[in-house]
């Protein structure tokens, strides 16, 4: 049984998270912890980390989601002492599990990038597929794009996406990857979605996904590529192609160079 108090500073940890996907699963990491310690968090010692720790071995969860889990865990407990909820943070001496790093694998050639955006989908997902590339967005920055982040400049135009930790960026795109853009609109509102599902809500991570995947099939490409994979191509690519660090970094969001490095 979760105390009045643990769950208060849960909720207050969990909307510091911008993203909703990230707040779903740190939700779940909390409940995780709880039903395995069964202790309120102000009387929870390094020990019982240390064994919930061993409990995610146990259930065969990979090194990387361990890790993952195992972060949320040290950011709630770093939350709580910031906010005097705890008065030592247990979580501080907490290590992570090493995991093979395996970006590199992750990376879309150019030729195999071009034949995937360039397969016959349906106009929304082609468009979709495009963005997610030339723009390096996020999947949950693309499913949330909306007609009013769209705006013209000069002969071309430019999107503004929110990402991780409220951040807000602009992103200029060629011409003729506006003009695919644009033709999508017909008559939607302002406060309609770019990407609408069959429903007209927001197209869901799960189908862009699918999307992605069935592209990248099609164009043979052998991979189970997922959509942060063309983010990464995009980094890649510019980089490559001479990009500044600092262009590449504004563009993707991230907080700092060393992330995009």
């Amino acid at each position: 049984m979760v105390s009045s108090r643990d769950s208060h500073i849960i909720e207050l940890w969990l909307q510091r998270q911008a993203s909703p996907h990230t707040r779903g699963c740190y939700r779940r990491d909390a409940a995780r912890l709880l039903a395995h310690v069964s202790k309120p968090l102000s009387r929870l010692t390094l020990g019982d980390l240390q064994g919930f720790a061993q409990s995610l071995v146990q259930a065969g969860l990979a090194p990387i989601s361990r890790a993952r889990t195992l972060a949320a865990v040290k950011s709630l407990f770093g939350f709580c002492q910031r906010m005097r909820h705890i008065s030592s943070n247990p979580a501080a001496e907490l290590s992570l599990p090493c995991y093979e790093k395996r970006l590199a694998e992750r990376i879309v050639g150019e030729d195999d990038v071009k034949r995937l955006v360039e397969t016959d989908s349906k106009p929304r997902d082609k468009v979709l597929l495009r963005l997610l590339y030339a723009a390096g967005l996020r999947v949950s920055e693309a499913c949330g794009l909306l007609w009013r982040n769209v705006r013209p400049r000069g002969d071309t135009g430019q999107i503004t996406v929110f990402g991780k930790n409220g951040r807000t960026r602009s992103i200029a795109l060629t011409a003729p990857l506006w003009a695919e853009l644009t033709a999508l609109r017909g008559n939607s509102g302002a406060e309609e979605p770019v990407f609408p599902s069959r429903s007209g809500r927001l197209l869901d991570r799960g189908r862009v996904r699918i999307i992605v995947r069935r592209a990248a099939k099609q164009a043979g490409v052998a991979d189970a590529v997922s959509p942060h994979w063309l983010r990464h191509a995009h980094a890649s690519h510019a980089l490559d192609h001479g990009a500044p660090i600092h262009l590449v970094q504004a563009t993707l969001g991230h907080s700092s160079v060393a992330t995009t490095s």
